[in-house]
């Protein structure tokens, strides 16, 4: 069912369920995956960019192909996801607290209603309404 996965990452707390279930997927499904972090065309993190992927590729046995993309991140997330022929983009969403805590972050909601390829959002354990808070 699915070929190729690709997951969006920025690297933070909130990402790294989708990670996980991209890797998931993409066992399952025996399909390539690709690891896509985007940062503005301006933005001196590039290099951490780069680490961040590399730490991904590092932490597993499977192969991975990773790219950093410039720009705006949902255009670059459809984008690259559209060049690939992917099956799925996995990404996490952002959790806000209280009642706006189910709600996707600005970059997931243009993905979503924008990309040409199915999204498959994952929520951060640590958002949800057993979430206890300090």
């Amino acid at each position: 069912m699915f070929e190729t996965v690709v997951v969006a990452t920025d690297g933070s707390e909130s990402t790294e369920r989708a990670v996980e279930a991209s890797f998931d997927l993409a066992d399952r499904f025996d399909a390539g995956l690709h690891a896509l972090t985007v940062v503005e065309s301006d933005d001196p993190a590039h290099n951490t960019a780069q680490s961040l992927l590399d730490d991904l590729v590092s932490g597993t046995d499977r192969a991975i192909t990773t790219a950093i993309e410039d720009g705006d991140p949902a255009d670059a997330i459809s984008s690259y996801a559209t060049r690939v022929d992917a099956d799925v983009v996995v990404m996490g969403i952002r959790g806000r607290g209280g009642p706006y805590q189910y709600h996707l972050g600005s970059v997931a909601e243009t993905v979503v209603y924008e990309c040409p390829v199915p999204v498959l959002t994952v929520r951060h354990l640590g958002v949800g309404a057993d979430e206890e808070t300090e």
